[in-house]
């Protein structure tokens, strides 16, 4: 927040800085997330023939800097383009509104086409014995962290597990037909089945009362996505060093920033396939350290006099605005953004269930058994991909690094968000910023961290239930910022 009564050039500076680094990735990005066939030939011609080659030998990078084509992208056209007016056209095209009104009529078939292939996984080679002892050293810290520290053992207990099993040389755990944890990746982690089933348990999980109590902590919710935004520029610096990342494993990528496993995994099978694994770890790993990761960013943003600010409770709200809030949530992605219906489907068809209390046993099945079982199986199945040949190289510890990087920025976002809205908000509904770092989707932990550091500062004052309502916004939040980067490059796979 920037104080009139001090020197706030520090502000001012921060602000604009922040201006010239998306000026940055709008004028640089196209060239360093995606190269057309145009540039490529300014150097070497293209024939027919070498684009067919192309097609079956690997790629091989060539310039320098910010004229280094990637590898993969040497025929791509200028629709892979980071372009702002081509960007908001392409959202408008996608909304269920247009399509509706431009719906065209789809010719049959002259001859019958087999079904689209699932996408090759990358061959990512074989790492040497050594690497597969670091890596069990990993699971067992992994573990240790779970249960010695407490930090999301459902979580981190059956991904150190599928890291230490799938590492044991000589067992096959990892590999097919038969390796148990690979029949658990491609059943449902290597595709969207146990992510629906996760959010479907979610939905059952979640109470939007908050949220719709005050409807006003949406925009901490919307503010932390920022960091999924953001990371497209940590994607482009890293290029421009070396490394090689397209646009589209950028978007899949900055999901993570929402600490958000199963929409990082819906997003990477559509849009990433081939990182699918490192993605699913570095997400599932940030939620479970949400504990250890936000509070230094919330003590480092926020002052004593902020932390302290009490908030009275959510109204009580009624049974009729719970119920019709995942129908209007659900209409609402249908008109706008279809391609994050799946998500925002399968949340608001858990919710629905729940709150109408038509189906109880559903509900409890949801919520219960059935999370219990996918959250088992999907850990194991993201354990699996904790192997050398995946983890131990520069892209894998560029996806971690950039996913730290984006969490810390969307709870930054959301903490400033805060602070900014303090600003126009009269004197006695003020917002703790705490609850601003809760906007990220990783419920209920983020809220009850908001809460804990906020009681660090005063025992009495209790968040929680405030903090709840960015959290669950941030759920939708990310589903949304997963649905725009499908629509704008989900069909150019």
């Amino acid at each position: 927040m920037i104080d009139l009564n001090k020197n706030y050039k520090k502000q001012i500076f921060t602000v604009m800085a922040a201006i010239f680094a998306v000026a940055f990735v709008l004028s640089t990005g196209s060239k360093v997330l995606a190269q057309t066939v145009v540039e490529v030939e300014a150097e070497t011609p293209i024939s027919v023939g070498d684009v067919m080659a192309a097609a079956e030998e690997p790629a091989v990078e060539s310039g320098h800097g910010l004229d280094r084509v990637i590898k993969g992208t040497e025929n791509w056209g200028p629709e892979h383009h980071i372009d702002p007016l081509q960007f908001v056209k392409n959202i408008g095209k996608s909304t269920g509104i247009y399509q509706m009104m431009n719906q065209k009529k789809v010719e049959p078939q002259a001859e019958f086409k087999p079904p689209v292939e699932e996408a090759p996984e990358k061959d990512w080679g074989k790492a040497p014995g050594w690497q597969s002892l670091i890596m069990i050293a990993v699971g067992f810290l992994i573990v240790y962290l779970a249960v010695g520290k407490g930090f999301e053992p459902l979580l981190l207990i059956p991904i150190g597990f599928g890291t230490i099993l799938v590492n044991i040389v000589g067992a096959g755990m990892g590999d097919l037909p038969d390796g148990m944890l690979a029949i658990i990746y491609h059943a449902g982690v290597g595709n969207e089945f146990f992510p629906m089933l996760i959010f479907m348990g979610i939905g059952a999980m979640t109470d939007f009362g908050p949220l719709i109590a005050n409807p006003k902590t949406a925009i901490l919710g919307g503010a932390a996505q920022f960091g999924v935004f953001f990371t497209l520029f940590g994607v482009a610096v890293m290029n421009l060093f070396g490394l090689n990342y397209n646009i589209m494993q950028a978007c899949a990528i900055g999901i993570i920033g929402g600490a958000d496993g199963p929409t990082s995994i819906y997003v990477s099978g559509k849009l990433a396939p081939e990182l699918m694994g490192v993605i699913a770890v570095a997400a599932y790993s940030y939620m479970a350290l949400v504990p250890m990761i936000q509070p230094p960013i919330m003590k480092a943003l926020t002052t004593k006099k902020e932390r302290l600010i009490k908030m009275p409770a959510p109204r009580a709200v009624p049974k009729m605005e719970k119920v019709l809030f995942p129908l209007m949530l659900l209409i609402l992605t249908i008109l706008l953004l279809p391609p994050a219906a799946p998500l925002i489907g399968m949340l608001a068809f858990g919710n629905f269930v729940k709150e109408s209390g038509a189906a109880q046993r559903l509900s409890k099945t949801m919520e219960n058994e059935l999370m219990n079982i996918v959250s088992i199986v999907l850990s194991l199945g993201v354990g699996s991909q904790m192997t050398p040949e995946k983890i131990i190289r520069g892209e894998s510890l560029g996806i971690i690094v950039l996913g730290l990087v984006a969490f810390a920025v969307a709870t930054a976002g959301g903490l400033l968000m805060a602070k900014l809205m303090n600003v126009f908000l009269p004197k006695g509904k003020k917002i703790n910023p705490l609850i601003g770092s809760a906007g990220v989707s990783a419920v209920p932990m983020a809220a009850r961290v908001a809460n804990k550091v906020g009681q660090e500062e005063d025992p009495s004052n209790f968040l929680l239930m405030n903090a709840m309502g960015p959290n669950v916004a941030g759920v939708i939040g990310t589903a949304m910022a997963a649905g725009v980067f499908i629509a704008t490059y989900g069909g150019l796979r």
